[in-house]
């Protein structure tokens, strides 16, 4: 009895499994790393269902549906199926660098090494983040640098210009093959930085520029805030990332590129639901025909609660009458009178409730109020639209984005979105004044 309870005490010792590996102590096929805290998550070699071939990835360790959220060797695999590939390693050098190996010590896939002291350590993280850190405790690797398909609380997607990182969300092939295929999601850093779903050379969905509250493409964010989520984007000059956090440690949330869009988008976030024993779809894009980049062409406008969802701006026409009246509206919308900024007759009408145009070309500007960039705005002849900047900072103080050519991609929403005010000449605002469609599209300001 006595030797019984010895060997139970001790059993917890002996049995709890480890989150770190070190140089000379190397991750074998058949072993894995759990992180310590919670015990979130778990590091190990897997192979995909139907696939022969191993991979060193991460998933849950509390979620019984195995789901990989990060993959170390996705474009550099092991041969052979987890159960016969035993003798592969997960290894860190004196270098710092991370390395994987398969059964012949052939070395598929390294991470960059460093001149940091040594020696380094790789531990797993409760938030699923590996990390190699020297022996001051130093950061000089994460797999959080370095996404795959997924992002999880505390994760970044964007651009860290100061450490020269570029986190960007790469879907796998297929479900059987988590190496990288063409679908991407990327931020674009150029104008007012967004998200950008690209297929190969194909944009094919964007997030809208951040407006102080959320992507304006994505208006429906702040639902979640009675879920617990909570959303922060940065873009100060050394980055321009957008992250999530989950306040409440129940809840399993991850955000997920998919190359087939099966169950919903390409961008899929999913919670973790403990009585269903499921993933729940909880929000996805693109989601119906107006989320399609420019549905509705330059200058058009998508609404999915109209038929057709094409219309053009007050002030212009379709570009092509012919598309047009077969539902095509990917040529867009002409003026129907032209501008006259020489004589500053020109004013503006304002969009409610928009996804503001495509704003990789436009201009941002934090310091201005409103109604300066209103008359910045007039005074460029090649102005065409302004919008406010960030909708939560003190009024008068907002900032502005700024639009040249042709307004793309616009579409509006019942009730979420921000206003957009887009240029007209003279003659088309006094129309507009005096119609019933008012309403919607209200008479702002013409220059004095």
């Amino acid at each position: 009895m006595v030797l019984t309870l010895l060997l139970l005490l001790l059993l917890p010792a002996a049995s709890r499994a480890r989150d770190t590996i070190t140089p000379g102590q190397p991750l074998r096929g058949n072993d894995t790393l759990v992180s310590s805290g919670a015990g979130s998550f778990v590091l190990g070699f897997f192979s995909p269902p139907g696939s022969n071939s191993t991979y060193v990835g991460i998933w849950y360790a509390k979620v019984p549906v195995r789901t990989v959220v990060w993959v170390a060797n996705r474009a550099a695999p092991v041969r052979g199926a987890a159960s016969e590939s035993a003798g592969a390693t997960l290894s860190v050098s004196s270098e710092c660098a991370l390395a994987v190996a398969d059964a012949n010590a052939t070395v598929v896939w390294r991470s960059l090494s460093s001149s940091s002291p040594r020696p380094c350590a790789a531990r797993i993280q409760d938030d699923g983040n590996l990390v190699v850190s020297d022996q001051r405790g130093r950061v000089v690797w994460q797999g959080f640098d370095h996404p795959t398909d997924t992002l999880l609380p505390g994760m970044r997607l964007g651009v860290d210009f100061a450490a020269g990182a570029n986190m960007t969300l790469t879907a796998w092939a297929s479900p059987s093959d988590p190496s990288p295929s063409p679908v991407v999601a990327a931020m674009d850093t150029s104008g007012d930085p967004e998200v950008f779903i690209w297929n190969g050379p194909a944009k094919v969905w964007r997030s809208g520029p951040w407006d102080g509250v959320q992507f304006t493409g994505v208006p429906d964010t702040v639902t979640y805030k009675g879920m617990g989520f909570s959303f922060r984007f940065v873009n100060d000059g050394r980055e321009a990332t957008y992250s999530f956090q989950v306040r409440d440690a129940g809840i399993v949330s991850r955000l997920v590129l998919n190359s087939t869009g099966v169950g919903g988008g390409l961008m899929q976030r999913w919670t973790w639901l403990d009585v269903a024993g499921a993933w729940a779809l909880y929000w996805y894009a693109p989601k119906d025909q107006c989320d399609a980049l420019s549905p509705c062409g330059p200058n058009g406008v998508c609404d999915t609660n109209k038929v057709p969802a094409c219309s053009c701006l007050p002030g212009f026409t379709p570009r092509s009458p012919a598309s047009w009246a077969m539902r095509d509206g990917r040529d867009g919308c002409v003026r129907a009178t032209p501008l006259d900024c020489a004589n500053r007759t020109d004013g503006f009408l304002v969009l409610p409730h928009a996804k503001v145009p495509d704003a990789t070309r436009a201009v941002v500007d934090f310091n201005s109020s409103l109604e300066q960039c209103r008359q910045r705005c007039l005074r460029n002849c090649s102005c065409t639209a302004y919008a406010s900047a960030n909708l939560t900072a003190a009024p008068g103080r907002r900032g502005c984005v700024m639009w040249t050519g042709g307004l793309e991609d616009l579409r509006v929403y019942p009730s979420f979105g921000q206003e957009l005010y887009f240029r007209l000449a003279a003659a088309d605002l006094g129309t507009w004044q005096h119609c019933s469609s008012r309403r919607r599209y209200m008479h702002i300001a013409q220059s004095e």
